[in-house]
């Protein structure tokens, strides 16, 4: 599973410009069942997804994607884990640890 950080690196008028873009980017990953969460960080200075189901590689392709970062608003930061618990919604992306 990953963690996806994104750090704006533009100031907020030239991110919201292309919020329409990026939430259809947004979309379509959730309709492939990639992104399983998201939102705004808190202060507003980026965002956060969560992601599973693909490779390291698959991930940064995946980002690379983003209109955001085509566009030069961000920068992304991306944590690999392995979700070995969970709640019980979430089961279905549980791991086990390799061996």
């Amino acid at each position: 599973m990953f963690v996806m950080e994104l750090m704006y690196t533009a100031p907020i008028e030239a991110v919201e410009e292309l919020l329409d873009a990026h939430v259809a980017w947004l979309d379509g990953h959730y309709a492939s069942g990639v992104f399983l969460a998201s939102g705004r960080k808190v202060p507003r200075e980026g965002g956060v997804i969560l992601a599973g189901g693909v490779s390291r590689a698959e991930i940064e392709e995946i980002a690379a994607g983003d209109p955001f970062l085509l566009a030069g608003v961000c920068e992304y930061r991306i944590t690999e884990f392995v979700a070995t618990k969970t709640s019980a919604d979430l089961a279905a992306v549980r791991e086990t640890l390799p061996s």
